[in-house]
């Protein structure tokens, strides 16, 4: 998501320098007229906004405050969207930190996927100073359809996001279980997809992930990982709550079977296959 969003700015006509941990990317971004830089420090030494878009708090603690940290070379007054997913907790304290050098923090979890980052048309859920969306603006504004301004203080849009994530997961594990089952039950799999996506019970991820089913192609659009995390982060939420989150639990277990079967970084409908090997079920392979 990234690479999409890096670009959607450059299309804005923002002066934008990339940084990637792949060097590939790197190149990539440069050749479709970028600029690149040799670290993410090096990115953002004299920005006015730094777009990060990385997976967990912790890699976003690591980048703003480790060896070669962000949080050292950023000016004052300048501003940091923070995209990765995490425990509002988390953001609240990298937020306090940051601002406390002077550094404007957004806390601003994204979703859309790949291709929506491509066309400049994510939804921001966004908590923050007005100053922090005031600054943030140029880019939020190039990189988004759709902003939801909810608050300022930052531990909101972290909250939202979870909200998202929570349900995005339980839909993932739902399709999987339902695609699985017809498969189990060897119905046409083309035509349950047919028909549910015209039913009352389709979802956007089913509409989004059963094709990877379909074509048995489990490349990585969104990885098993991502949600390993995310529903971690909902029970730890919920159980700090003290909130029963049962259907949120059951699709954890999910995630970490594939995970524990070594699908971890292989896309998310991969929860296919968990219910295909504990049944029996025969799902499309790249070769049928």
């Amino acid at each position: 998501m990234g690479m999409g969003i890096a670009n959607a700015l450059h299309r804005a006509d923002l002066d934008v320098v990339g940084f990637d941990v792949s060097a590939e990317a790197r190149a990539r971004f440069v050749e479709q007229g970028g600029r690149g830089a040799a670290s993410a420090a090096d990115a953002a030494e004299g920005a006015d906004i730094v777009v990060s878009v990385v997976v967990s708090g912790a890699q976003t603690e690591a980048m703003l405050f480790g060896a070669g940290g962000l949080a050292d070379v950023m000016k004052a007054g300048a501003v940091f969207v923070s995209s990765a997913t995490m425990d509002p907790a988390v953001a609240r304290g990298l937020a306090a930190r940051l601002e406390a050098r002077s550094v404007h923090y957004l806390d601003a979890p994204i979703s859309g996927g790949a291709a929506r980052a491509a066309a400049g048309a994510l939804t921001v859920m966004a908590s923050g100073s007005p100053e922090a969306f005031m600054r943030a603006r140029p880019a939020l504004d190039a990189m988004a359809a759709k902003v939801h301004e909810l608050g300022d203080a930052a531990g909101l849009g972290a909250s939202f996001k979870m909200i998202n994530q929570l349900l995005a997961g339980i839909h993932i594990a739902a399709a999987s279980e339902a695609i699985a089952l017809a498969a189990k039950l060897g119905l046409d799999l083309d035509k349950v997809y047919e028909v549910i996506t015209a039913s009352a019970g389709n979802s956007w991820m089913f509409e989004n992930r059963i094709p990877h089913v379909l074509s048995g192609d489990y490349a990585p659009h969104s990885a098993v990982e991502i949600f390993v995390k995310d529903l971690g982060i909902v029970q730890d939420m919920a159980r700090g709550t003290r909130y029963p989150a049962p259907l949120g639990a059951a699709a954890l277990q999910m995630y970490l079977a594939a995970s524990g079967l070594g699908m971890g970084r292989e896309d998310d409908a991969s929860l296919a296959r968990v219910y295909a090997l504990l049944s029996g079920a025969v799902l499309p392979t790249k070769e049928s």
